[in-house]
């Protein structure tokens, strides 16, 4: 009686592949490109190091066409940075709908996933790329 209410914990998804992962986030995610939102995303191609030290990558956001490729990268202080293959998180800055592309959306690789979702939580986080100078938003 005591548990009638309680909501019940709905059993995690695990996959063998990032590409399996990422397919699963595609066609079963919402993946809305919101403020602060991350968004789960394929590492394609590492493309460069900037002179101040950001990693470039290919990558491809999950969504409900596929997948959207764009070039992402990590923060300049952030000493790790994933590998091409990678399912990762990518954090969203700032989206304005009414620029064109690539120039509407502004982001960076935030977090390495496990190959774990679980339901009304999201991804497992296997390592975070931001630096620990930078610090949590709090919201009040």
């Amino acid at each position: 009686m005591f548990g009638l209410f309680k909501r019940k914990k709905a059993d995690p998804a695990i996959f063998d592949s990032a590409e399996a992962a990422f397919d699963y986030a595609c066609r079963n995610l919402e993946n809305r490109i919101l403020l602060e939102a991350v968004i789960p995303a394929l590492v394609e191609e590492f493309v460069r190091v900037s002179p101040e030290g950001e990693r470039y990558f290919r990558i491809r956001l999950a969504n409900s066409q596929g997948g959207q490729a764009i070039e992402a990268c990590t923060l300049k202080e952030s000493s790790r940075a994933p590998s091409v293959g990678d399912l990762i998180g990518y954090k969203v800055v700032r989206y304005d709908p009414d620029m064109p592309p690539p120039f509407d959306l502004l982001g960076f690789i935030a977090y390495r996933f496990e190959f774990v979702h679980v339901p009304g939580k999201g991804w497992r986080t296997a390592e975070s790329f931001i630096p620990d100078t930078i610090k949590p938003t709090l919201r009040m």
